[in-house]
């Protein structure tokens, strides 16, 4: 499950973070002895959330978990964007080939590049956006959400934090596809 083994967490903090599903996610574990970090993840994350169109969110993180090679963040950010805004086939086509819509394509582009390579983003970059209708608080929403899953999606894979088990219920053409670094749990 990881390359390390959290000390015993306090109690509730298991039970209290389940996934939807009922289980308890691999990354909860992970920040088990670090309960307030992961309290102030699940309060930046809310918070960038809260001022974003939920796809335009999903389309972002996506876009920045595959570029940084987080199975775990792709698998889950893909699930949302399958389950709620595109068809399964769709979101796997996002993992390699530019989105179809003008706007889907340069918010993912953008994020990838404020995953990997933030130093290289220009005012260019951000006239780009504008010139699509983007806002200067959209351009920051894309930007804090990119920002914020390089953190998560880092933490995740430096601590060997594999996938859920639960992932492998997806679609097989979507699960592979968004497999694109550690394997799922068996």
């Amino acid at each position: 499950m990881a390359f390390i083994r959290p000390s015993t967490p306090p109690a509730g903090f298991l039970e209290n973070n389940r996934a939807p599903a009922g289980h308890i996610p691999n990354f909860v574990s992970m920040f088990a002895s670090r309960p307030e970090v992961f309290e102030a993840w699940k309060q930046l994350n809310g918070a960038i959330k809260a001022t974003m169109d939920l796809r335009r969110y999903e389309l972002a993180t996506l876009a920045a978990a595959t570029a940084l090679k987080s199975s775990y963040c792709s698998l889950a950010h893909g699930q949302v964007l399958a389950d709620e805004f595109l068809t399964a086939d769709e979101v796997a086509s996002l993992v390699d080939a530019p989105a179809p819509d003008p706007v889907d394509r340069a918010v993912m582009t953008f994020a990838r590049k404020v995953a990997l390579a933030a130093d290289t983003v220009t005012a260019s970059d951000i006239d780009d956006l504008r010139a699509l209708g983007l806002s200067d608080d959209d351009v920051l929403d894309i930007t804090l959400a990119a920002a914020a899953r390089a953190f998560f999606s880092k933490t995740l894979d430096a601590t060997g934090t594999t996938p859920d088990a639960a992932f492998n219920g997806l679609p097989t053409p979507l699960r592979e596809s968004l497999t694109v670094g550690r394997p799922i749990d068996s």
